[in-house]
């Protein structure tokens, strides 16, 4: 096999349709362009989807496919008050809170927020924390403990 011998595979190249040769060319006369109407005139160019004016199916149809509320960290919210019910020195976590019916759902973690007073000393372990919490945690004489993100398995 040489350069010069290859050439393409049967069926492979096809002629151009040659348009308005004439009525035997068989693409004669509206040179293959339908009747009259907006599509046969020179220049013409209608977007793809567009229906005349009416409401087009894309946009009639709902809507379904990618959102990013499926990647988004979903914290529950638990209120300094709230670890009030724990006796002094308890080291709280997420299963605790949970336990204690003060974080139920699914969801990434916990977020202890700042609304009351604590009037216990404890050790919080959570997913995040206000700075009011934390303000009202350490000047209890608690401590925080940030608890990192899940392991990727």
């Amino acid at each position: 096999m040489r350069l010069h011998t290859l050439k393409p595979r049967p069926g492979a190249k096809q002629r151009t349709k040659r348009l308005g040769q004439g009525e035997s060319s068989g693409h004669g006369r509206t040179s293959g362009r339908g009747g009259k109407g907006q599509s046969a005139r020179s220049g013409s160019s209608i977007r793809i989807g567009f229906e005349g004016g009416q409401m087009p199916l894309f946009r009639r149809m709902p809507k379904r496919g990618f959102s990013n509320a499926r990647h988004a960290t979903r914290l529950l919210p638990v209120n300094v008050a709230a670890l009030n019910q724990f006796p002094d020195g308890t080291r709280v976590d997420e299963a605790g809170l949970r336990k204690a019916g003060l974080a139920s759902g699914r969801a990434d973690g916990i977020k202890i927020l700042g609304d009351g007073d604590l009037k216990r000393k404890l050790t919080v372990c959570a997913r995040a924390f206000s700075a009011a919490a934390r303000a009202k945690i350490e000047g209890a004489g608690g401590r925080c403990e940030p608890v990192s993100e899940l392991p990727v398995a």
